[in-house]
């Protein structure tokens, strides 16, 4: 990789623009190789030299994911006149360009993908690709009996909409209620509350677990997040691509 300024390096991995990065550098924030560094224009080699930005490492892989343990307070967009986002979580100097990797229910819980790559979002989300979503939820009433094969066979919900098939596993009972996981390989809106009501529950609690093979860090407490590992961020690309490829 060729030297460049660095302002300019710390700019692309989205440390701010490149006038905001160089008032962090100038107030003695970032260091290379261990010393700190005032001067913007200071040329840097991003995979030779050591960046550290207030005592943390700089990563240089282009795109920024994250998990987030979404609370049901939050709405899933970038901006809302009403309520908070699920981007609230994040420091504001970080959220430029970061948007949740399709939506969850402003009283669901669980696992949301935060990135700033669209084509990263798109795969995610896409029908074709058949990445599953799982979710676990409580439920009251009484639900049809053959609600597990009525899941499998492309239920058709009470507005007329056909679902793709999924799949439903009766946990178990707790206070009453009925626990239950659902699969989907699709993201239709409300959709587990929305199946479950056309089998003769009604959702009270639902949190998503799992989103393909990338399961919720149970470490993480509501409203909290981490960066994913790369070697996360590589088995859900490969996932998609691999989906993709058995579809075609």
């Amino acid at each position: 990789m060729a030297k460049e300024r660095l302002d300019k390096a710390l700019a692309s991995v989205q440390y701010g623009s490149r006038k905001e990065v160089g008032v962090i550098i100038k107030a003695g924030r970032v260091a290379v190789n261990g010393q700190i560094v005032r001067d913007p224009a200071q040329r840097v080699t991003p995979s030779e030299d050591k960046l550290t930005v207030d005592g943390k490492d700089v990563r240089w892989r282009i795109g920024r994911y994250y998990m987030l343990n979404k609370p049901p307070d939050l709405v899933s967009a970038c901006i809302d006149n009403l309520h908070k986002t699920v981007l609230s979580v994040f420091p504001e100097c970080e959220r430029r360009g970061l948007f949740p990797v399709g939506r969850l229910d402003k009283n669901t819980e669980g696992l949301l993908i935060i990135t700033d790559d669209g084509a990263f979002c798109h795969a995610i989300m896409s029908p074709r690709r058949h990445v599953s979503k799982v979710y676990e939820a409580f439920v009251e009433g009484r639900m049809d009996l053959n609600a597990p094969t009525k899941f499998a066979d492309r239920l058709t919900l009470a507005d007329g909409t056909v679902c793709r098939p999924a799949e439903l596993v009766i946990l178990g009972e707790e206070n009453g209620l009925t626990k239950i996981r659902v699969t989907l390989h699709e993201g239709k809106h409300h959709q587990v509350k929305r199946m479950v009501a056309a089998v003769g529950g009604h959702v009270k609690y639902l949190k998503r677990v799992s989103v393909g093979s990338l399961k919720l860090d149970e470490s993480l407490e509501l409203g909290q997040y981490r960066e994913l590992t790369d070697d996360e961020v590589a088995m859900l690309k490969n996932e998609t691509k691999a989906n993709d490829t058995n579809k075609k």
